[in-house]
């Protein structure tokens, strides 16, 4: 019970990871306009994410638009996109494997492939977890970096968006769900050995008295008269005669 509850743990938090990664993927806020100067008071926001680019007015408007040509962009950018997309199909991949070997499913019950299913789930989201923290952390360091560049405008500096920060929460639930999951298999393969180790030996297998039963003890003397018959003996039995007299 306590195993299969563990499982549940861990792979909950890989789908909340998981949620959050497609979330943060998909929008715009990775990049957010930085307020530098003693005006902060401005009519246009810009943001950049990785799909598309948005403005917010100061009136209400919100307007967002498609990158159009992938080729035109940076190679950061392009390297992102990648990675995000690898770390959501990690994730799906995952989360499918992961529900096979659960001892709370009907598939493949009482096999030994449950354990290295649920093993393959929680690889799947570390896996997921630590691309999606690679691509928030090159993106964390890319601002950074502009940011305190002395020879960039100060209208071309941005900061980093909340797309980001759900990023690195969502890849620290991937990576702890992945972990949990790989906990969970350990610990019941490790059970499943000790009880093969501690199963008590089977009966050996009862004696089959196939061979006839070893003649009686007769003594020395009942012996001593006992001769192979011969081709005259009277008894048509091959007894001899002497034996009944």
């Amino acid at each position: 019970m306590a195993s299969t509850a563990v499982q549940l743990l861990g792979f909950f938090l890989g789908l909340l990871g998981f949620a959050g990664t497609i979330v943060a993927t998909l929008l715009p806020h990775w990049r957010s306009t930085a307020y530098m100067g003693s005006n902060i008071i401005t009519a246009t926001a810009y943001m950049k994410g990785l799909w598309m680019e948005c403005v917010w007015h100061s009136t209400g408007i919100y307007q967002c638009e498609l990158y159009r040509s992938l080729l035109a962009l940076p190679p950061d950018l392009q390297a992102a996109r990648a990675l995000m997309v690898l770390s959501c199909i990690s994730s799906i991949l995952a989360s499918l494997v992961a529900v096979m070997g659960m001892k709370c499913t009907h598939f493949a019950q009482r096999s030994v492939v449950k354990s290295p299913l649920v093993l393959s789930g929680g690889v799947g989201f570390l896996c997921a977890g630590l691309l999606c923290l690679v691509t928030v952390s090159w993106t964390t360091n890319d601002v950074i970096m502009d940011f305190y560049d002395p020879f960039l405008l100060s209208g071309m500096k941005y900061e980093i968006g909340l797309a980001v920060y759900l990023g690195y929460a969502s890849s620290f639930l991937s990576v702890t769900g992945g972990l949990v999951l790989c906990w969970s298999s350990r610990e019941r393969s490790q059970g499943r050995r000790h009880a093969q180790t501690h199963q008590p030996s089977a009966p050996p297998p009862p004696f089959n008295n196939i061979n006839p039963p070893a003649p009686l003890y007769r003594p020395p003397e009942a012996l001593k008269d006992n001769h192979a018959p011969s081709l005259c003996s009277l008894s048509s039995s091959g007894y001899r005669l002497n034996n009944y007299v």
